[in-house]
């Protein structure tokens, strides 16, 4: 400040006022460098209280261990930091469209997970959507994007701040904070709760990449057990039941299936599933070309639906809307160029399945397949040795049958000799070719007395002859040793009774009548024909036929065997017991031994 000089000759007036005026610019520059100064401190505190916020949000994050842990405490961290009353946290679900509560203050904690909005509803969906922050001071309630939760209580509150959670410019979620009364929100708040906004996307983006490398190290260990299990002793059935729980459990999902091909009947048959459901274990079989699995396993491609219950192709949305049932995946189960089935994969909500995931399963798809193949070449296998003993075992009974017939066929004619010996030989294969139709152990019975029955119209009755013949009562299957023995006492006891009964006459009826006991099988064949002599005893007879039927019976079938008369005409009557039964009687007369 220069001192002030009067000039000799100078006005009073005039530098009086020129050194008010001078007074006056000081003041100004003075105010203005207070309030130069009030802004650097206010930016300081800002500064510091933003410090202060990052070392909260810090500490907060390196304190939990899971994301529900961390998520609480930026929820608690959020509330003081902005000095708000209310705190939620939304993040969005799998399939990217809804946005779940995930976290919240005391008050609202108990709708955690029941709360859901669509992206763009409400206030929340509407930050996700445009990726941008909004603050409404007052009378948020009121606001054209607003949604209203009565179990919220949200009406209490006047103003909210949302900031979107973003991670790479992706929106992963929602933060918001409240206030009961009015509030303009400071950008200091903006910026803290954007920062809080940063973490928790950071949060959720390691526990995602840590849950994929969990998945991934699941995963793998997954295929490494199923391949050790394909390389073990277990059957198929088990090898595909085991597959489709590691699989369920391993992927997250609600049900994994496999169906494998029929190819007679062109059809998809369930092999292996994950669930306990009556309902859905009862589903009919899938015809190929339909539905969603049936479309897969007929084009051999990947098909994905992201709800099964709204799909016009899906044959069984009711049963899929009761199981809970969402998003599907049908990946073919394919080696050398051919489909053997279908790996179909459930999950309980819509869900976006990856090439990753995709990959994955296609792994799992082949490994499936291996089985199925390797199951394949081993029952072929099996077969084959079973064959060549049970063709072994056959030459030698038919070479005993020749030998028997050499011995009784002195004197007879050479053409009936060859005509009981080749019924003989196709009876046994009668048996062959049923259990090739039907199962590797087990034969239907009542359909091998229609076979043989029809051989025996065929070779044995001539054709100036009207003879019917016709099979009644009960079926069920025998096993092969048995059935190769009934289906040889049953051709013997039809060509007695065409031979003996009807050599006289040239029109009649056989009738073969089966019956299921509890504890045995009977076996009737009755014919109309001559009666047989008062004295005769099937015992005491030379002939062939019977000495066969009554040596099978007894050798055999362990059971009885008698021939009479009856009302209906001649009657030859076999008994013998059920498997099981048998096995017991031979141990009781081993344990007295």
């Amino acid at each position: 400040m220069r001192l002030f000089r009067r000039n000799p000759g100078s006005d009073p007036a005039e530098e009086a006022a020129l050194l008010a005026e001078e007074l006056q610019a000081k003041d100004r520059q003075l105010l203005e460098a207070q309030r130069i100064i009030g802004q650097l401190q206010e930016q300081l505190e800002e500064q510091a209280a933003e410090v202060d916020a990052l070392r909260r949000i810090g500490a907060a994050v390196g304190s939990a261990f899971d994301v529900e842990e961390t998520l609480n405490a930026l929820v608690e961290v959020a509330l003081c930091l902005t000095g708000t009353e209310s705190c939620h946290i939304y993040l969005l679900n799998e399939s990217g469209t809804e946005l779940v509560l995930r976290a919240a203050d005391e008050e609202a904690r108990a709708m955690v997970g029941k709360i859901r909005l669509k992206v763009g509803e409400g206030i929340t969906g509407w930050v996700a959507r445009e990726k941008r922050h909004v603050a409404v001071p007052r009378e948020a309630y009121k606001d054209h994007r607003f949604k209203f939760f009565p179990e919220m209580r949200e009406r209490e509150y006047e103003s909210i701040l949302a900031v979107p959670l973003l991670h790479d410019n992706e929106v992963i979620g929602v933060i918001n904070v409240r206030t009961h009364r009015p509030h303009e929100y400071s950008r200091n708040q903006v910026r803290i709760l954007s920062n809080i906004a940063a973490q928790v996307a950071g949060v959720i983006e390691r526990s995602r990449r840590l849950q994929q490398l969990e998945r991934r190290a699941e995963q793998v260990s997954t295929l490494t057990e199923i391949t050790r299990q394909i390389a073990s002793d277990l059957y198929l059935e088990e090898i595909l039941q085991f597959l489709v729980n590691m699989t369920a459990q391993a992927m997250g999902y609600k049900i994994c299936t496999v169906m494998l091909v029929d190819e007679e009947r062109k059809e998809l048959v369930l092999a292996a599933t994950s669930s306990n459901s009556q309902e859905y274990l009862s589903k009919p079989n899938t015809p190929l070309g339909s539905s969603i699995a049936g479309r897969a396993a007929q084009q051999g491609r990947i098909i994905t639906v992201e709800d099964v219950t709204k799909h016009p192709q899906y044959r069984f949305a009711d049963i899929a809307a009761k199981e809970g049932l969402c998003s599907l995946a049908c990946i073919p189960l394919r080696t050398k160029g051919q489909t053997l089935g279908v790996l179909s994969c459930y999950t309980d909500r819509p869900h976006q399945f990856t090439e990753e995931e995709l990959s994955v399963l296609m792994a799992l798809a082949n490994q499936a397949a291996v089985a199925v193949e390797h199951a394949k070449l081993s029952l072929r296998s099996v077969i084959l040795q079973e064959m060549h003993h049970r063709v072994k075992n056959n030459l030698q009974q038919i070479a005993s049958l020749l030998r028997l017939q050499m011995y009784y066929a002195e004197g007879a004619n050479a053409k009936e000799v060859l005509n009981e010996s080749l019924n003989r030989i196709l009876a046994i294969a009668t048996v062959h070719d049923l259990l090739s139709r039907e199962d590797l152990d087990m034969v239907p019975i009542k359909r091998l007395a229609e076979t043989i029955l029809f051989h025996t119209q065929q070779g044995l009755i001539p054709p100036h002859k009207h003879i019917e013949t016709r099979v009644t009562g009960d079926d069920f299957l025998l096993p092969l040793q048995q059935a190769t023995s009934f289906a040889l006492i049953l051709n013997e006891l039809i060509q007695n009774a065409v031979e003996h009964g009807f050599r006289e006459l040239d029109s009649g009826r056989i009738t073969v009548h089966i019956v299921e006991e509890p504890n045995r099988y009977r076996l009737a064949v009755i014919n109309d024909g001559t009666p047989l002599p008062d004295s005769f005893d099937p015992r005491k007879t030379a002939t062939l036929g019977l000495r066969i039927v009554d040596d099978l019976v007894r050798a055999g079938l362990k059971g009885t065997f008698d021939l009479f008369n009856c009302e209906e005409g001649i009657c030859a009557l076999v008994a013998f017991p059920k498997e099981s039964e048998m096995l017991n009687t031979e141990r009781r007369l081993r344990g007295h031994e």
